[in-house]
């Protein structure tokens, strides 16, 4: 990822999470203000460390792979996507994967040799599940572009000037082409697939899983302080962002009805 194009995204996070006042006074010595998100937001030096992580090591290990399963409008979902888990990704992106799966508690049903989707939150969150898809299929910008729709006030409507801001190569009709189209239908069946492939079966969005497994222990873990959680599992050595992790409490959940 190239440094303004990260820059970027955590301004917008920035502006999220703290609005115009991001930075307080810093508690921390010198060593430790990139050891974790937090500090390096306190001590105002989140450029810098975001920038001397571009100098990345080798993995010497696999990565931690983080799975999220979630709806596009879920209140909880596009929380703990916005304020958890990407800014972890960005900290953490040399040891840890994640895999996006937007579906949660829609329901698919047969029409033909097509399928047709209701979901929890009505047909804007469809469309937004839709789009979101569609893009992890085409672009490499995908999950920039998807922590944008997210971190917007309007989901669906930010989608293309989302798209927009983080690539030029991939146009916007190209993704409702998808979105339209059989192409679209059949990436969200898998999604669906996935969902129900799940064990234990998912019983509210989000549902993380690490490594494959979920637990209610790691479910906590994840949504209180992922940070601390992707340094502890991973088997290899461990880069300066592991130094310590945000704690926020993320109890909101969409249940299955």
């Amino acid at each position: 990822m190239k440094a303004p194009l990260l820059l970027l995204v955590v301004t917008v996070w920035l502006n999220v999470q703290y609005g115009d006042c991001a930075l307080s006074s810093c508690s921390h010595p010198p060593s430790q203000w990139c050891s974790s998100l937090d500090s390096a937001i306190q001590c105002g030096v989140l450029k810098q460390c975001l920038e001397s992580n571009f100098t990345r090591s080798r993995q010497t290990a696999d990565p931690v792979e983080v799975g999220l399963y979630y709806e596009s409008l879920c209140p909880g979902c596009r929380q703990f996507l916005v304020e958890m888990l990407v800014p972890t990704w960005f900290l953490l992106g040399d040891i840890m994967s994640v895999t996006l799966v937007p579906y949660g508690n829609a329901q698919e049903k047969p029409d033909g040799e097509k399928f047709t989707y209701e979901c929890q939150h009505g047909e804007p969150e469809c469309l937004g599940n839709m789009i979101e898809t569609c893009l992890m299929n085409l672009t490499d910008a995908s999950y920039m572009t998807i922590f944008c729709m997210e971190s917007s006030n309007d989901v669906v409507k930010a989608a293309q000037s989302c798209l927009e801001l983080y690539t030029t190569e991939l146009s916007w009709d190209r993704v409702m082409s998808c979105v339209k189209g059989d192409e679209g239908n059949k990436l969200m069946h898998q999604n669906a697939l996935m969902t129900e492939a799940l064990k234990p079966p998912h019983q509210y969005v989000p549902w993380v899983t690490i490594n494959g497994e979920h637990t209610e222990d790691l479910q906590d873990k994840a949504l209180n302080a992922l940070l601390p959680l992707i340094c502890s599992l991973y088997k290899g050595t461990k880069p300066a962002a592991c130094g310590g992790g945000s704690q926020r409490h993320y109890r909101s959940y969409c249940n299955k009805e």
